[in-house]
């Protein structure tokens, strides 16, 4: 016999060897994939036409448009063929908007209030146009998909109350816009049930779902993120909000004075109630009188801007008490509509509740989320739950100027730990320019402003002379100067009437005019607020014309390099055009520089200070 003839044995091992290889082959399953702590883009996942689209109808708790029914949620789901195919689980980033479904646009006239009026005065009634409800369905939007279901994420989208095909009534910043996406995060964790339609029974489960839910968003998206977390619902393990509005009054009014957000003069919170209003057109008329008519209307309170229980009840920073997700804040610096106080109160509240934190601030305007490799890996540790040291990582992520919003800066936190407070004082000048010093001067003869809202802010700080604000400025600089942190002001003033307008701005000197200029090369940061509310928000109190009153403020939190051969300005003025109630010009604000004074957040604090402007 020849030995080297295979024998009948040999053959069948190696027959069945073939075999145990094409059988792992057909069973191996496409799973997630991570490098350097994180979620890889993987093949498998990667082919939209293969992606599971489809909706349902998630039951909440509540009933808001008074058909005596719970609402229902508008939610769809993207996801991988394999979550079908494969028994595969994922986790969830879950995107919520009032948006999703069209917006008032095109029909602005009358939309906003009209600013031009007396302090304390009601303005004259607007307009409530209708919104045209849009969109193709099941799918309710395309954001985020590409991002994250190659990630090896299924993405959900669900229309916020009262938008869309979502039944209820929009509240803006009412219980139903944080208990809506608990409904949803419920269903997603098995403790909610979901339906095929609006009105029936048949249910659909979120079998695919491993129970572990992030959320992000810009703007409104990226409140209720917040809103959500502020529940404190299980299977909510991380938030990303971008630019998010964490609180309406803080959005619409500003230390007692009525102000609106930038780019929507006139805006307010029964205005925005009108734009997202995308509904069921049956049910607006319950909603409007119940809703608008009713609720924002009788709390509002567009004469005095006080703070009241209205306002404290959409204020997330109240509650806070339940949030246990991770939280990763991003924000502009140069925000002037949400304002960069919006992320900064909530970022600080987190971090000292114990809570895995991060913050990451651009130096551009409205909206801008962090670096992809910022969001994979809090995403990551978070909802994959892969150990990627993410907790270790620095606290604070800060652009500078001139810098690629993908290349931010790393520091151990903000405001930076070396900033220390640098309080500068008043010295005479005006019309034109006066100084900021480091020693108080006494016996100086009040400066006195005239209000005209005619001229702008820019206009303002770039005058030689002017009667319409007082400018005070630091020497020029020999060194850079890093800003990090809240600057605040402390103003003693008299009006000469019984209510006034007072608005500060920290500017960068001379003024850049030169074609390209960035946005950080002129506006440092900024704020707004009642004299009559000198000594609380929530209660005003006419002035008496001609008597001296002192408050503190804060303005907008920032982190900013002055360069050396610019000048550190601070403009007051009156009525700030692009954001408050534009009253006749001729208000007269006298200002008493001996008791007003500037605190600035300088990194090296005095010591720098006083080197830089030698």
């Amino acid at each position: 016999m020849n030995k080297r003839q295979p024998s009948v044995r040999n053959i069948f091992n190696f027959l069945f060897f073939l075999i145990s290889i094409v059988g792992i082959a057909q069973t191996q399953k496409t799973t997630p994939v991570f490098k350097d702590g994180e979620a890889q883009i993987v093949e498998g996942f990667n082919n939209p036409d293969k992606w599971i689209r489809h909706y349902l109808f998630v039951e909440t708790t509540f009933d808001t448009d008074g058909d005596g029914k719970l609402d229902r949620m508008h939610v769809s789901v993207t996801r991988p063929e394999q979550t079908e195919t494969e028994d595969l689980k994922l986790p969830i980033i879950l995107c919520s908007s009032p948006y999703y479904a069209g917006t008032a646009t095109g029909a602005e006239e009358g939309l906003f209030w009209n600013v031009k009026h007396e302090l304390g005065k009601k303005a004259p009634e607007r307009s409530h146009p209708e919104v045209v409800r849009k969109g193709k369905r099941p799918i309710i939007s395309n954001s985020h998909i590409k991002k994250w279901v190659p990630r090896g994420y299924i993405v959900v989208h669900t229309s916020a109350p009262g938008t869309g095909f979502s039944q209820g009534a929009p509240t803006v910043g009412g219980p139903n816009e944080a208990l809506a996406p608990k409904a949803v995060i419920d269903w997603l964790c098995g403790r909610a049930k979901g339906y095929t339609s609006p009105d029936n029974n048949e249910e659909v489960k979120a079998f695919w779902s491993t129970g572990k839910v992030g959320m992000t968003g810009t703007s409104y998206n990226g409140t209720i993120p917040l809103a959500a977390a502020t529940t404190g619902v299980d299977g909510l393990e991380a938030i990303i909000p971008i630019a998010p509005n964490t609180s309406s009054y803080h959005y619409y009014r500003s230390n007692g004075l009525v102000r609106s957000p930038g780019g929507y003069l006139g805006e307010d919170i029964d205005v925005l109630y009108d734009f997202i209003h995308s509904g069921d057109p049956a049910k607006r008329a319950y909603n409007n009188k119940t809703i608008r008519d009713t609720e924002l209307k009788n709390g509002l309170d567009r004469e005095t801007g006080d703070y009241n229980e209205f306002w404290a009840g959409r204020d997330y920073l109240n509650k806070m008490g339940p949030m246990k997700a991770a939280l990763l804040m991003s924000h502009g610096f140069n925000d002037w509509n949400v304002m960069p106080e919006h992320s900064y109160r909530i970022y600080k509240a987190a971090k000292e509740k114990g809570l895995p934190t991060q913050i990451y601030y651009h130096q551009n305007g409205h909206g801008g989320p962090p670096p992809i490799k910022i969001m994979n890996r809090w995403f990551t540790r978070y909802l994959h739950g892969v150990k990627n040291g993410v907790e270790n990582d620095k606290k604070a992520w800060i652009v500078r100027e001139n810098d690629s919003p993908n290349n931010p800066t790393p520091y151990d936190a903000y405001p930076n730990p070396n900033a220390f407070n640098v309080t500068l004082y008043l010295k005479n000048g005006a019309p034109t320019q006066g100084k900021l010093v480091l020693k108080p001067t006494k016996k100086q003869a009040p400066e006195t402003l005239v209000d005209d809202h005619n001229i702008s802010m820019e206009e303002l700080a770039q005058a030689t002379s002017s009667k319409n604000r007082l400018v005070f400025t630091t020497p020029t600089l020999t060194e850079d100067i890093h800003i990090s942190g809240i600057a605040s002001i402390t103003i003693k003033l008299a009006s000469s009437k019984p209510a006034a307008n007072l608005s500060v701005a920290l500017v960068s000197l001379p003024w850049n005019t030169t074609e390209g200029t960035v946005i950080t090369d002129n506006i440092i940061t900024r704020g707004w607020a009642d004299p009559q509310n000198h000594k609380s928000i929530s209660k005003s109190k006419p002035l008496k014309p001609g008597k001296f009153y002192t408050m503190t403020f804060n303005l907008q939190p920032d982190d900013q390099i002055i360069k050396a051969g610019q000048q550190i300005g601070l403009v007051i003025f009156s009525s700030d055009n692009q954001f408050t109630i534009l009253p006749k010009p001729g208000t007269e604000l006298t200002v008493d520089t001996n008791a007003t004074k500037i605190t600035l957040p300088i990194v090296g604090g005095q010591e720098a200070y006083k080197k830089a402007v030698k």
